[in-house]
């Protein structure tokens, strides 16, 4: 694989593009980071729950550990306040249960924004890249095979371009002409990036 260009124009525009698009993962992981502490914020009510339903289950906890202690009716006024206890405990485990659907909302909306943009990164600038990369890499390898090349920039360079050569460069190109052979490998060439 070439994954670059030998031109230094084809070049820089391969790097730019390869750097813009590094700074669009990047921008989008930002993004993803900042969105997950912002939700993350709205667990605040679940921590005020937790903290409440506590202390209230330990309130009534305490009480009704005292409680057992007063003659004849301890273990009834236990039992009453045995409800508080539960109480506190309902409100710990809501408090918990808003807690848990925050962070996992924070969790898969940042995972949403990494994946959705990278995804499309990867559907639109990969494959151009690759294919890039692919037909810089296989093109050089004829470098030192200019009839080949001559062949390949027969049938991919454009009319116009071709319609530029003094002449038929197909015919050129099979009666043998070195001139114009030459001159359709250093377009070929040209046209991926590479140097002759």
């Amino acid at each position: 694989m070439k994954w670059y260009a030998d031109r230094p124009a084809r070049f820089t525009r391969q790097l730019i593009a390869d750097l813009l698009a590094l700074a669009w993962v990047a921008l989008w992981i930002w993004v993803a980071t900042t969105v997950h502490d912002w939700v993350l914020q709205l667990r605040a009510p679940g921590d005020g729950l937790v903290n409440a339903g506590g202390s209230i289950r330990d309130v009534f906890t305490n009480a009704a550990s005292k409680a057992r202690g007063v003659p004849f009716v301890g273990e009834d006024l236990a039992g009453a306040l045995g409800n508080g206890t539960q109480a506190g405990q309902t409100l710990t485990d809501a408090g918990n249960a808003q807690i848990s659907v925050v962070q996992d909302s924070a969790f898969w909306l940042a995972a949403a924004l990494v994946v959705v943009p990278v995804l499309f990164l990867l559907i639109t600038w990969l494959p151009v890249r690759l294919r890039y990369a692919r037909k810089a890499a296989n093109t050089a390898r004829l470098r030192d095979k200019p009839d080949l090349l001559a062949l390949r920039a027969l049938t991919s360079l454009s009319p116009r371009q071709l319609s530029k050569f003094d002449g038929d460069p197909a015919v050129a190109w099979r009666t043998g002409d070195t001139d114009v052979i030459d001159e359709l490998a250093r377009r070929q060439l040209a046209s991926v990036g590479v140097k002759a």
